[in-house]
């Protein structure tokens, strides 16, 4: 017997996660840690679950995270990003919701890269006239 688990994959910046939900008693581990352990930074713990909460499944689910890639505050954006896409998975009808917060969307700011003769992405050298 297998058990059935519903999956979504979340990006945000260079970060990835594949987000299993299942029906269960609201554990959430990410990277094989607890949720808490993991995303220890004030409000990103929040970011992450915030779907779940929206959509009322607060306590009711087991999350299962594997996050790779980027910072914490970008793994925070990805693991929101694919718990969304998991909730929507596993009812169709909460797409609405989720459309409506915002985290079906896949946030598409990126770092802007180095341009040559810059001194980062457009911070120029001091101009000098003589």
């Amino acid at each position: 017997m297998s058990i059935q688990y519903y999956e979504g994959i979340g990006r945000r910046k260079t970060s990835s996660a594949r987000v299993r939900i299942v029906s269960g008693s609201g554990n959430h581990l990410v990277n094989h840690k607890p949720i808490e352990e993991y995303f220890t930074r004030t409000g990103d713990l929040d970011i992450a679950l915030e779907p779940a909460k929206t959509a009322g499944f607060e306590g009711k689910l087991d999350v299962t995270v594997l996050v790779q890639g980027g910072g914490v505050s970008g793994q925070a954006g990805a693991v929101r990003h694919g718990l969304a896409r998991a909730l929507v998975e596993m009812d169709p009808g909460l797409r609405a919701i989720m459309r409506a917060g915002g985290y079906l969307t896949r946030d598409a700011r990126m770092k802007e890269r180095k341009k040559p003769g810059l001194k980062r992405a457009r911070k120029a050298p001091t101009y000098t006239k003589r």
